[in-house]
């Protein structure tokens, strides 16, 4: 049964509340990655396909809703598990869509466009050239794709995605701090936006820069809980979090980023990642072995909401950008899950 526009409106509403990156300071407690002695072969981690698209027609960006979009149809070049309108009901209990928290075309959009690297592939491209007020009043800036309402709690799962990022990216290595605030990936192992649903945890990926003079990009990754007070403020503190200073995030170039997700305690619980770029050798990004659910939780039972593709940042990092004369940008394709 699809969404109505309000009770979408409604999960945005309680949704925007939980993102944020502004949350009440808490003590965190840095781990570094384990060393990886080698690389991990992704077949003894991917499972089973779920679902991948690699964006070509005849897919395309249709409404959702007045305020939200989703990507239908199915990718002509794949042959099986590739129909954006076959995700509700056969993986997701809800429909799948792009979730923007206000703004408008002016200010962000997903779109489908030409591979600037190769014009005959199509590629999903996220664009943010201002900030704006989200339905909870913070000015932020947001696009990502929802997967949420996975029918059965993802426990281990693999995801693959390329990445391109443009050059004006490179504007950010003159940003005149560190950034610890550009999400691309978000896990949510419980949401943490609702009073009925205990344990709230999340896996935060992102793009940062760990000193405030002039550097690259890196990424960086952090888990943690959350406590949901009966007025629906929130306190995340940090239960790990890592820095991957080694690995120079490409830029101008299309690069393959994989991530291995087991739901697990500080023995147990696993979150793996390397990157690839074209033409170039996988590297291991991170490799950490940490709690991938609520700390207190006695009996996690799997990921059931995440944003795979997304791009979350703050008012005063657009603002630098929009300062230069340029938007931030994201480029993805070929995109990949499976379930173990």
């Amino acid at each position: 049964m699809k969404y109505s526009q309000n009770l979408i409106l409604s999960l945005i509403i309680v949704a925007s509340m939980s993102c944020s990156k502004s949350t009440v300071p808490t003590p965190t407690t840095i781990l570094p990655p384990s060393i990886p002695v080698t690389i991990i072969d992704p077949a003894t981690l991917k499972g089973t396909l779920m679902f991948h698209s690699n964006f070509e027609l005849p897919c395309a960006i249709v409404p959702s809703s007045s305020i939200t979009e989703k990507i239908t149809g199915k990718d002509a070049l794949l042959g099986s598990n590739n129909d954006w309108d076959a995700l509700m009901g056969n993986i997701l209990s809800s429909q799948p869509y792009f979730n923007y928290n206000g703004g408008d075309l002016s200010k962000r959009s997903a779109s489908l466009v030409s591979d600037p690297m190769n014009p005959s592939n199509k590629v999903l491209r996220y664009n943010i050239s201002d900030s704006w007020a989200d339905a909870s009043g913070s000015v932020k800036a947001r696009v990502q794709y929802e997967f949420y309402g996975v029918k059965s709690g993802l426990k281990e799962y693999y995801q693959s995605v390329r990445m391109f990022l443009p050059t004006d990216i490179n504007l950010l290595r003159k940003y005149p701090n560190t950034i610890n605030w550009l999400t691309i990936v978000e896990i949510w192992n419980n949401i943490t936006w609702s009073q009925t649903v205990p344990f709230g945890y999340r896996l935060t990926l992102g793009i940062g820069k760990l000193i405030p003079t002039e550097d690259d990009l890196h990424f960086i990754v952090d888990g943690q809980d959350c406590i949901l007070y009966p007025d629906n403020s929130q306190k995340y503190t940090t239960i790990w979090s890592a820095k991957a200073g080694k690995v120079k995030i490409p830029v101008g170039q299309w690069f393959t980023m994989d991530y291995y997700f087991k739901e697990g305690n500080a023995k147990t619980g696993r979150f793996y990642m390397t990157i690839e770029p074209d033409g170039g050798k996988k590297e291991v990004v991170f490799d950490i072995t940490n709690f991938t659910h609520n700390t207190t939780d006695s009996n996690p039972d799997g990921v059931t909401q995440f944003n795979p593709m997304k791009m979350y940042t703050s008012k005063e990092l657009i603002d630098y950008m929009k300062a230069q004369g340029k938007p931030l940008q994201i480029l993805w394709d070929d995109f990949k899950l499976w379930r173990k």
